[in-house]
C-alpha cells in the first residue's frame, strides 16, 4: 500500500515538473536537422531544457544544460534520422528521434578518440538499460528547491542531484550516460592525486557515475565541443551582416 502510494505521488510529481515554463526563448541559430547531421554514434547531445525539472537542475548545477542524451545511431532503413537515448522523467529510458529537441538550445560534446569497438560496447550497454524506469526518490527535494530556491552554497549543490535510490533499474539521464562510459573506462571529470613520496606520479580517482550533471561533459576536458556551423565549413567572408542604423539597434 505505502509503495503505491508513494509511486503515485511520485507520477504526479513527475508530470507537474516537467512541464513546460512559458518564456523559453531558443537562440541556436542551427536547426535540430544541422545538428543531427554533424553527429556521430557516441556523441553526447546536452539539451538546455523548458520544464519546471530544468530549471531546479540548471540553478543546482549552475549550467545552462538540464539534460543529457546519447547518440546510438539513426533510425530504420531509409531513416536517417538520428536516435537518442535518454532517461525521461515520466517514461524512463527510451529512444526519441532529435526532432524533439527542435524547440531548445544544443549541444554536441564528443569523446575524443573512442575506437568503433568502444562505441558499440557503449551503445550496447546503454541500450540495455531501456525500459528501466526514472530516479524519482530525489524529486521531493528538487520541488523543494524549485519552489523555495534557497540560498545554497556552491559546494553542496552537486550533491543535492546525488541522492538516488541506488535501484540498478533505476536512472537518471546524465547518470546512465556517465555509468556507460565507465563500463569502457572513458573519463568524465576524474579527480586527480598523487602516489609516491615525490608526489610526481599522477593517480586518477573515478568519482561514481550517480556523482555526474549534464555540465560535466561540457567542461570535461576529454569531450569536445562540436558546432555544426564550423564543422560544416565556416567563412566569415562570405556572411552578410547588415550595419545596425542607430545606437540603438545594438540593443534589439
Amino acid at each position: 500500500m505505502i509503495n503505491r502510494i508513494r509511486a503515485s505521488i511520485g507520477r504526479r510529481l513527475a508530470a507537474y515538473l516537467s512541464k513546460s515554463i512559458p518564456g523559453y526563448q531558443r537562440f541556436d541559430t542551427v536547426s535540430a536537422e544541422g545538428v543531427a547531421s554533424v553527429m556521430r554514434p557516441g556523441d553526447i547531445l546536452l539539451v538546455e531544457g523548458d520544464s519546471r525539472i530544468s530549471v531546479a537542475i540548471k540553478y543546482l548545477t549552475q549550467s545552462s544544460w538540464s539534460h543529457a542524451c546519447l547518440h546510438v545511431g539513426v533510425g530504420g532503413e531509409g531513416d536517417e534520422e538520428a536516435v537518442l537515448l535518454e532517461a525521461d522523467l515520466q517514461s524512463g529510458v527510451r529512444l526519441v528521434p532529435i526532432r524533439n529537441y527542435t524547440h531548445l538550445n544544443l549541444r554536441i560534446c564528443r569523446p575524443v578518440g573512442l575506437t568503433a569497438d568502444d562505441t558499440q560496447r557503449l551503445i550496447a550497454f546503454a541500450r540495455s538499460k531501456l525500459g528501466h524506469q526514472y530516479d524519482l526518490k530525489n524529486i521531493i527535494d528538487l520541488v523543494r528547491y524549485l519552489i523555495q530556491r534557497p540560498a545554497v552554497p556552491n559546494r553542496y549543490r552537486r550533491s543535492m542531484l546525488t541522492l538516488g535510490s541506488g535501484d540498478p533499474t533505476r536512472a537518471i539521464c546524465s547518470t546512465l550516460i556517465a555509468q556507460a562510459f565507465q563500463r569502457i573506462h572513458y573519463p568524465i571529470l576524474p579527480r586527480f592525486g598523487h602516489e609516491g613520496d615525490d608526489g610526481e606520479v599522477p593517480t586518477f580517482y573515478k568519482p561514481h557515475f550517480t556523482h555526474y550533471t549534464p555540465r560535466d561533459f561540457d567542461v570535461s576536458p576529454y569531450f569536445c565541443i562540436i558546432k555544426p556551423s564550423i564543422e560544416r565549413g565556416f567563412d566569415y567572408r562570405t556572411l552578410d551582416l547588415t550595419a545596425p542604423r542607430s545606437e540603438s539597434d545594438f540593443d534589439r
